[in-house]
C-alpha cells in the first residue's frame, strides 16, 4: 500500500512539473502576435493587450469573440490565417498584459 501511494505521489508530481503540449502559454501568445499580428497591426503586442482589462478579455474570449475583437483592433489582420489552437495563447498573453495586468519590463513587445 505504501509503495502504491508513493508511486501515485511521484506520478502526480511529475505530471505537474511537465505540462502537456496542449497547455496555453503567454510565450506562445507573444510569438503568435509577433508572427501573425505585428506587421498587419503596426503596433506592439502590449499595446494590443492594453485595449481591455483582464475581465473584459476574459468575457471576450469566453464568448468566442476573440478573433472578431482582434479584427476590430487591427482591421488589416486576416484572422483566418491564425490556427484555432493559437487563440488560447493569445488570450493568455493579452490577459497578462491587459490594462490592469502586469507592466512589461521596458521591452518593446
Amino acid at each position: 500500500m505504501k509503495k502504491t501511494i508513493s508511486t501515485i505521489s511521484i506520478s502526480i508530481l511529475l505530471v505537474s512539473l511537465f505540462p502537456t503540449q496542449g497547455t496555453a502559454s503567454v510565450a506562445l501568445g507573444k510569438k503568435t502576435y509577433k508572427n501573425k499580428f505585428h506587421k498587419k497591426c503596426g503596433f506592439t503586442s502590449v499595446k494590443f493587450a492594453r485595449n481591455h482589462t483582464q475581465g473584459e478579455w476574459e468575457e471576450i474570449y469566453e464568448s468566442g469573440k476573440l478573433p472578431q475583437e482582434a479584427q476590430i483592433i487591427c482591421p488589416k489582420l486576416d484572422v483566418t490565417t491564425i490556427k484555432s489552437e493559437r487563440w488560447k495563447d493569445i488570450y493568455e498573453y493579452v490577459t497578462k498584459y491587459a490594462l490592469d495586468g502586469v507592466a512589461p519590463n521596458g521591452c518593446n513587445d
